[in-house]
């Protein structure tokens, strides 16, 4: 039973709970680069090098048997070895993407922070009006008196 107490104390401290957040955004946002390499970039890419698609090229590195297409899903599938660089380019572009836009929103964390650090401190607050009477009564007490 103490060890069933020690996970669940584990499991809710703050830190675990903004990692899982962490995890799940980090998915989703996986995701969406995703999208934005492999439908918006790696076309106008493949345009410009005369390719539609990278994830198409690829090296042969065995004997192909008769009857199997020259594709590469097709060759994978009869078992054919073979060099996919172009799905390894889509990735490395993936990443160079998710790489810098990661770079873009800590640099644009740091700055914010920097504004932050450089707010000048709140001005005090006024003192209170019965606080301000009491400290003017204790000032006329301490004075000497002259008769």
């Amino acid at each position: 039973m103490g060890m069933l107490q020690e996970f669940k104390t584990f499991a809710m401290k703050g830190n675990v709970i903004d990692l899982a957040v962490g995890v799940i955004i980090g998915g989703a946002f996986g995701k969406i680069v995703d999208s934005l390499v492999n439908d918006v970039i790696m076309p106008v890419v493949g345009l410009v090098f005369g390719k539609l698609d990278f994830s198409s090229l690829f090296l042969v590195l065995g004997t192909i048997p008769a009857g199997v297409p020259r594709t590469l899903a097709d060759l994978k599938k009869a078992g054919v070895p073979v060099l996919a660089y172009g799905n390894f380019i889509t990735v490395a572009v993936n990443f160079a993407i998710l790489a810098f836009v990661i770079f873009l929103m800590v640099k644009q964390i740091n700055r914010l922070r920097r504004k932050d650090d450089a707010a000048p401190p709140p001005a005090p607050a006024a003192t209170p009006e019965d606080i301000v009477l009491l400290r003017e009564i204790r000032d006329s007490l301490q004075k000497p008196r002259v008769l």
